[in-house]
């Protein structure tokens, strides 16, 4: 019998054996995966190779090399317009930025080196905005939003720890939206806050229990999961569309073209996959 997820327009079937592994290898430690241009899922691990790659029927396509002095704490993966593979390298203070193919084409923070409410301590998400602009969530060591141009140049900061508007205990997912509002999992705070592209706090959701996913599809539906566990798909403006018991411990949310769902489960060390019906 299969498992759905999901009411009205966003009813899912799951999909448990999606991912078509080389024989005798498992994931390790994944910790969140991304959909690039073409519906290739890239799925981020704490262990052995770095970044899997598959197609969209989950066929392996290719595994990224550990490399010594890269990639060394997986937290959260994006993937910009432009296909450029964005990499949240915690525990080394940095951001990656990659090419499809693992080639390193930027780094933003220095590594090994925190700062106190600057790039960076501890990072855990990154976003790009319509504007080409660059959007870090600094979410474990910092409390706060760094903001900076498509070539890395630092611009401002907003937030600080708390738990008012505006504030943050560990800001571990973000997204711009297409008019570009900026929206963060604040998981400490159990909410969702959102901002002008500036940083003006404007909004907050609040029926969340440690939101730790946030993902914005191209018809800007947005989807968040948390520790109930459960996913919840709202509008832009914080209308709740659906919602649906998922992962375990689902770290992450991504959609494809199709609107397909991929999440990754921690608890589980899986990658879960739920189609559209």
């Amino acid at each position: 019998m299969a498992i759905t997820i999901g009411m009205g327009d966003f009813v899912y079937e799951y999909q448990p054996d999606w991912a078509q592994l080389p024989e005798g290898t498992t994931f390790q430690g994944p910790s969140a995966v991304a959909v690039d241009s073409n519906d290739r899922v890239y799925v981020f691990q704490r262990r052995g190779p770095p970044v899997m790659v598959f197609d969209r029927d989950g066929q392996f396509v290719a595994a990224w090399p550990r490399q010594e002095g890269r990639f060394e704490d997986a937290h959260h993966i994006y993937i910009g317009p432009d296909d450029g593979v964005y990499l949240a390298d915690r525990d080394a203070h940095q951001i990656l930025k990659c090419n499809t193919e693992g080639e390193l084409l930027m780094s933003l923070g220095t590594r090994y080196k925190a700062a106190m409410q600057s790039p960076f301590n501890h990072p855990s998400d990154t976003a790009v905005a319509p504007s080409g602009e660059i959007y870090v969530s600094d979410g474990y060591g910092n409390s706060c939003i760094h903001r900076f141009t498509a070539t890395g140049e630092h611009i401002d900061t907003f937030g600080s720890p708390g738990s008012g508007p505006g504030q943050f205990r560990v800001p571990h997912s973000l997204r711009v939206a297409k008019d570009g509002r900026v929206y963060v999992c604040d998981r400490e705070n159990h909410r969702v806050q959102v901002f002008s592209p500036d940083g003006q706090f404007l909004d907050q959701w609040t029926d969340f229990k440690f939101p730790m996913g946030i993902h914005i599809d191209d018809n800007q539906i947005v989807y968040v999961t948390d520790q109930v566990p459960r996913l919840s798909i709202y509008t832009l403006d914080g209308e709740l569309l659906a919602r649906g018991r998922t992962f375990e411990n689902c770290h992450n949310v991504y959609t494809d073209s199709r609107g397909y769902i991929y999440g990754v489960d921690t608890a589980n060390q899986r990658v879960q996959k739920f189609a559209k019906v």
